[in-house]
């Protein structure tokens, strides 16, 4: 299994505990409701794998690694064609629990403005036109000065699933500190990534996706394969994101390392959940 590291032990800061038998009851509902939303297999956009299991695995995730409620008011940063969204569906409390979802490709918030939100009216998806070289490179908003549209502490609970994963650090550094602003305190944020440390760049168990030969970039904490486009893969070294997340006033609560490293691991990519530090009320 993956290493889970919890970093801060004050006894607010404890995960609840979880129903493990819940969650598996969950996950499983999730794949087999046939009336659930899809998209059609040829617009799906974000990534490998199959839409519904991923979306079901990941929602295991939220819950055993990342504390998330029902009762949660969540934002998904990225949330293409509502791979995440569909099975959050079936969890977040209809009256307490919400969802908003953003995304620069117009599509794949159109898509989910037309087969989710008629059916499930706690959950709201809003285009931004965020320029990005793979995904949107015509967009009017950079980056770099990105201020998402929502007051100050309204969220509960934030997922950046495979989005720092295609971002350069300066952009990254400006994400997570939106979503520092934008956390109620007490509220996390669920985080996948790649870290690129000794173990993961030399490969030392040979087992490392072959995909995702990393390089450094320049002199930068950035890592790229060269082979791909760049920001098809981005991975940073030991130590950045944790530090960005720390300057956005979250406390990194658990690191888990991925299988696409070539260790024994329950998800794909690195994960992070940190917390916002303020004081709740």
């Amino acid at each position: 299994m993956s290493e889970v590291v919890v970093l801060r032990k004050k006894k607010r800061e404890v995960m609840p505990p979880v129903d493990e038998e819940r969650v598996r009851w969950l996950t499983q509902a999730v794949l087999n409701n046939r009336f659930l939303p899809q998209p059609g297999a040829d617009t799906v956009f974000v990534g490998d794998g199959d839409f519904r299991s991923i979306g079901a695995e990941y929602l295991g995730h939220f819950i055993r690694l990342g504390g998330l409620t029902a009762e949660s008011r969540v934002l998904d940063i990225g949330s293409g064609i509502g791979r995440m969204a569909v099975p959050l569906t079936q969890y977040l409390d209809p009256e307490k629990g919400g969802y908003c979802g953003i995304d620069p490709v117009r599509s794949g918030i159109t898509w989910c403005q037309e087969a989710i939100s008629p059916v499930y009216p706690n959950f709201r998806f809003e285009h931004l036109d965020i320029a990005h070289a793979l995904y949107n490179p015509k967009g009017a908003i950079s980056g770099r000065t990105l201020k998402l549209p929502f007051p100050d502490r309204q969220f509960d609970f934030a997922i950046m699933t495979s989005v720092v994963t295609h971002l350069p650090p300066d952009e990254v550094i400006v994400y997570v500190r939106e979503v520092g602003r934008l956390l109620k305190p007490g509220g996390r944020l669920f985080m996948t990534a790649f870290v690129v440390d000794r173990v993961a760049e030399a490969n030392e168990n040979g087992r490392r996706d072959a995909r995702l030969a990393f390089r450094r970039y320049r002199n930068g904490p950035c890592w790229l394969v060269p082979e791909l486009p760049p920001l098809a893969a981005v991975g940073f070294d030991e130590g950045f994101l944790d530090r960005v997340l720390a300057q956005a006033g979250l406390a990194v609560m658990r690191k888990s390392r991925g299988h696409w490293r070539g260790e024994s691991a329950a998800h794909y990519q690195d994960v992070f959940v940190a917390e916002h530090r303020g004081e709740r009320r």
